[in-house]
């Protein structure tokens, strides 16, 4: 990848995909092409999602196990009474932030907006102590600085850190439970049995260090894509349903989808678009490059909310669909609202930076709010 900070990392997975859409390389394989991706995230039985050396529930999980954590867990995230509660949390966090901004205002909409937003409404959807707001935002910039890296050790010791906090929430709750979602879930009798600690805290860091990082990326995605499209953006201010909003969303994410790649391994010899995939074999499916794939979307730059929503793989496809869609699609639905509600015009205001891999979207996006 580029050293370039405004190198858009899309151009080398369209090249690569290009090349070939099946990329063998160091004994691993990566699929570029969006019928080759799919072909690995819809056929759990010769692709499975038990990679990580460290227990993540529900999606490192398979077959009926898998389907048992996603009965217990999905509820939290999508049914409609825990979205109707989550968005008056987003509504009233985005109001604070907007009324603490001067008029008008420049901010860094990735840090200032987007990972201060995310970490304060899942503070208050899951019931935690509100003084972890600014070491959230720490580890937020640390975890995607060591991501970037590729120390593994630095890795390991961001994830711990993470998991030392979630520890924290757990203890004063066995002794007083409360009515939070971190309580309920704590007792909740889905599997027939209390979940363990571990089980909890991988949830949990599922649900939000999965999260927390990804919404901002996701904010300076839409934010940029408003801000260079000024008849999108009036249309939007002028008021649209939920879900055409919904729909332009998801695709201002497919044409520069943040979330870039997830792993599954061969479960049996096996191969991928004429390439060998022996048993074992880690298998990378770039979800970025297969939302571009020409084969599928002919123009992959094109603005088209309905053409492409169908083949649009911005939140997984298969069982292991990301579970939290309907949350984080609320959580950026209500943001854009509030903020365009707030404002008269968004615009940069200066060079925004890519996130390098294996990020996706932005680093930083400078923005004017009039």
């Amino acid at each position: 990848m580029s050293a370039d900070p405004t190198a858009d990392p899309r151009q080398d997975y369209d090249a690569r995909r290009t090349r070939c859409p099946v990329h063998a390389h160091a004994g691993h394989v990566t699929a570029y092409g969006h019928p080759e991706v799919l072909e690995v995230v819809t056929r759990p039985e010769l692709y499975s999602s038990a990679v990580s050396r460290h227990l993540q529930l529900p999606n490192g999980l398979d077959g009926a196990k898998h389907a048992a954590l996603r009965a217990l867990t999905d509820p939290y995230l999508n049914a409609p009474a825990a979205l109707r509660g989550i968005e008056t949390v987003a509504r009233a966090v985005m109001r604070e932030l907007l009324a603490a901004l001067p008029r008008p205002a420049t901010v860094e909409a990735v840090s200032d907006l987007g990972a201060r937003y995310a970490v304060r409404v899942q503070l208050r959807w899951l019931g935690w102590q509100p003084g972890w707001e600014e070491e959230l935002l720490a580890w937020i910039d640390e975890n995607r600085r060591a991501s970037r890296s590729g120390d593994h050790a630095w890795t390991g010791r961001v994830a711990e850190a993470f998991d030392a906090i979630i520890r924290a929430e757990l203890a004063p709750r066995r002794a007083h439970p409360g009515a939070d979602v971190t309580s309920r879930l704590m007792a909740d009798p889905g599997l027939g049995r209390p979940l363990t600690d571990e089980e909890l805290v991988s949830i949990l860091r599922n649900w939000t260090a999965g999260d927390l990082g990804s919404l901002a990326l996701c904010v300076g995605v839409v934010l940029h894509g408003l801000a260079t499209r000024p008849e999108l953006q009036a249309r939007v201010r002028q008021g649209v349903p939920d879900a055409e909003l919904d729909a332009i969303l998801d695709e201002l994410l497919r044409l520069d989808d943040p979330f870039v790649a997830n792993r599954r391994r061969a479960t049996v010899d096996t191969a991928l678009g004429g390439v060998p995939v022996p048993a074992g074999t880690v298998v990378h499916v770039n979800w970025t490059a297969a939302n571009r794939d020409p084969r599928v979307f002919p123009d992959p730059d094109a603005f088209d909310p309905h053409a492409h929503a169908a083949a649009n793989v911005v939140y997984g496809a298969g069982p292991h669909a990301c579970p939290g869609r309907a949350l984080s699609t609320l959580e950026l639905r209500v943001f854009t609202q509030e903020l365009l509600r707030a404002t008269r015009t968004l615009s940069l205001a200066g060079l925004a930076t890519r996130e390098q891999a294996p990020g996706g979207g932005y680093a930083t996006l400078p923005l004017t709010l009039a």
